[in-house]
């Protein structure tokens, strides 16, 4: 049995239709989703994880400042709330990642230009902040706007796009991790073109190659990682559109397959797919292909977890759309049925 977890917008202020958080159950034989539950207590559980032994669930609450937590039921996969704690300085909570030790959560901030650290209780609750990781911007009371906080594959050091939205700079820090006080330090920082907007970044399983996706200029660039000094050189930047595309687009979710073979990017307004052939001696990307999403706005996509499904959440037309991806090709074809539910932007699996 399959259990997914959808988080929505449930705002006025983002034209959201959202109920919620929600369970449902997948049907591994049909396909079929049915819901279990919807949780309407909290708005905007825009972003989740799991600790690393999914018997507990986090969200973070966009446009607010709340992360919230909940225990997950191992029969039914259905949620019960632990507690909810605000971050002071930590407006718009956009990500949230736990370390290996399953003792902290980091949650990236993106109005608040923040990683918090948080301490992770063992009954799974929220416990106190034990560090703050700022990123300045122009003027002293300016930020940079962190988008996400990824690990590397070894989970030592953590990725973290930032926004420069005309006050802040656009870039990527990379921060080493000390898991025993939860502190981090700067080890590199890449400066993006100004207006790139670097929003999300995908780690090959090799853990030498990483992707950046940036959301205006709508590129993606590669880097290779350097693990023993925890630092990105940069390699190639590549656009995600057709040659002959003259209209708008803003790139959102970046992946890169299980067999390392491909980078799946998906860009909104344009309403598409790039897929990226990795050349497995060099890291660098050719792209194979830019397909039409049937739905409107794909701000989220993930795999499952055998990497042969991909799942892109529409958030504007309410829509989840199946694809069996193949890896000795690249290929994606679109499976039924196509899944209703309100201004999804994530979603988690968990096997029961």
């Amino acid at each position: 049995m399959t259990v997914s977890y959808i988080g929505t917008r449930t705002t006025a202020l983002r034209n959201a239709r959202g109920k919620g958080l929600s369970v449902w159950n997948i049907n591994d034989d049909t396909g079929e989703w049915t819901q279990l539950q919807v949780l309407k207590e909290q708005e905007n559980p825009s972003y989740l994880t799991f600790d690393n032994q999914q018997q507990f669930l986090y969200s973070v609450h966009g446009d607010y400042t709340d992360v919230t937590s909940y225990a997950i039921d191992e029969t039914t996969g259905t949620l019960t709330f632990i507690n909810k704690i605000s971050l002071e300085g930590g407006k718009n909570p956009v990500f949230i990642t736990v370390d290996k030790s399953n003792r902290f959560l980091l949650v990236a901030t993106l109005q608040g230009g923040k990683i918090f650290v948080i301490r992770r209780e063992e009954n799974g609750a929220l416990g106190e902040v034990v560090f703050t990781w700022r990123f300045a911007g122009k003027t002293d009371d300016a930020i940079s706007h962190a988008h996400q906080c990824i690990w590397d594959q070894d989970k030592n050091y953590l990725f973290v796009p930032q926004q420069g939205r005309v006050v802040g700079y656009a870039g990527v820090s990379v921060l080493k991790f000390d898991p025993e006080s939860g502190r981090l330090i700067e080890t590199d920082y890449f400066r993006a073109r100004e207006y790139a907007e670097p929003r999300h970044m995908a780690v090959h399983p090799n853990n030498k190659y990483c992707y950046l996706v940036n959301e205006k200029d709508n590129t993606v660039t590669w880097f290779f990682f350097d693990q023993h000094n925890g630092t990105l050189q940069p390699q190639q930047i590549i656009p995600v559109l057709p040659e002959t595309y003259t209209g708008e687009g803003q790139s959102s979710a970046i992946l890169v397959d299980c067999s390392g073979k491909w980078v799946i990017e998906s860009t909104r307004i344009h309403e598409s797919l790039s897929i990226f052939r990795i050349n497995p001696l060099t890291g660098y990307l050719t792209r194979v292909e830019t397909m039409k999403v049937p739905g409107k706005t794909p701000r989220f996509m993930t795999f499952n977890s055998t990497g042969d499904r991909l799942y892109v959440a529409n958030e504007d037309s309410d829509t989840i759309i199946q694809y069996a991806f193949d890896s000795t090709d690249g290929s994606l074809t679109q499976l039924q049925p196509v899944i209703t539910t309100e201004s999804p932007v994530c979603i988690l699996f968990k096997s029961l």
